[in-house]
């Protein structure tokens, strides 16, 4: 908690770019260091993961811990993911998140993956409900079928529309979707958010949970905030830039407060992506510039908001009683305002590397 406030990490992954793992090697390892790169800028030597635990995946136990021993965090999503075009597992399998759970069954929420493009999706929701008890279903913007890379397109009544009908039908009312930030080769149109409003009107009764909210397409998304009340925004990624970007974080989030969508943004760090405490800390002591303000008009990022945003609207979205919470998690092993190292005091030692900032670009 900060200052008394509950923090829900709305994404965990356990990245595994691991040889063996990458359908395309060269591609595989090419995204594992480009994530790593921006690991480095965003977390700064204090929290940056050495690199050999990052690139094969860090384990359940180090993410967990991280988030709920050495950060502010007192719930986990854990996020599976459908990337099996470039990875075999997915990109992070559900098998952590189910370790996560059962090691901290009070404080793990799951979704799980699905890809519309491949055969047996149905089947696949039917297998995460009834198997694994996931909170929320996760797709991604576009598969490899047959040999190409394909753009998702959900407004598809014929490829989306029967999976969001069988969510419907086994209970889950969330389906998070990864968009404007891309990971390997695919078409940028697919990261776009002109879909997304057909699915929202579709089916008013589901929440389309936009992951990377903010990191590009940012007009799009808040106006899609301003029309559609069951599309939320997922501020993983995005998040990093109130640590190495705040001019542009400010606009984003400006943009979507504007919009009307105080109440439907949720927090999120996408641990291991980064350490989470440096970027929760960063985000508490934000600030909107004053010339956002009073030239633009836009909204104050009050403490009241930045708490909504942390955990009280994710709770909402999923019908989680704040109150019940509090008291489910009392007195277990993280009720403490001790936080410990980060990583477990796996850091990165010091090195000379150029070709980490070579992979940042920008740095």
């Amino acid at each position: 908690m900060i200052e008394d406030f509950v923090v829900v990490e709305g994404v965990a992954h356990n990245y595994n770019f691991r040889p063996d793992n990458c359908v395309n090697p060269p591609v595989g390892a090419a995204i594992g260091e480009h994530l790593y790169a921006m690991h480095k800028r965003t977390s700064g030597p204090e929290y940056t993961l050495e690199r050999s635990t990052y690139m094969q995946g860090a384990g359940a136990d180090i993410i967990g811990r991280a988030l709920l021993a050495e950060s502010q965090t007192d719930v986990i999503v854990f996020h599976e993911t459908p990337i099996y075009g470039h990875f075999r597992d997915g990109g992070s399998a559900l098998s952590y998140g189910l370790e996560m759970r059962e090691k901290w069954p009070e404080r793990v929420l799951i979704y799980g993956a699905v890809s519309p493009l491949r055969p047996g999706c149905l089947d696949r929701v039917d297998e995460l409900v009834d198997q694994h008890h996931v909170n929320a279903l996760k797709l991604y913007p576009n598969d490899v079928v047959e040999g190409r890379v394909t753009a998702l397109d959900m407004g598809d009544p014929e490829v989306c529309f029967p999976l969001f009908e069988k969510a419907r039908q086994r209970g889950i009312k969330v389906i998070a979707i990864h968009k404007a930030l891309p990971v390997g080769p695919g078409p940028t149109s697919a990261l776009g958010m002109s879909d997304v409003e057909a699915a929202a009107l579709a089916f008013p009764d589901l929440i389309f949970e936009v992951v990377h909210g903010g990191m590009a397409f940012v007009e799009e998304t808040a106006l899609q905030l301003e029309s559609f009340r069951n599309i939320w925004v997922n501020l993983e990624a995005t998040s990093f830039l109130a640590v190495y970007a705040p001019r542009r974080f400010a606009q984003a989030m400006g943009t979507f407060l504007q919009a009307g969508g105080a109440d439907r943004i949720v927090w999120a760090t996408g641990c291991d992506a980064v350490h989470p405490r440096p970027v929760i800390e960063a985000f508490w002591n934000f600030e909107m510039p004053r010339d956002l303000v009073e030239e633009y008009g836009m909204p104050e990022l009050t403490k009241d908001i930045k708490a909504d945003i942390l955990g009280r609207n994710f709770l909402r979205m999923h019908d989680i009683d704040e109150k019940d919470l509090r008291a489910r998690i009392s007195g277990d092993e993280f009720d403490t305002d001790e936080l410990k190292q980060p990583w477990g005091g796996r850091i990165e030692p010091a090195h000379d590397d150029t070709r980490d900032d070579a992979l940042a670009g920008t740095r």
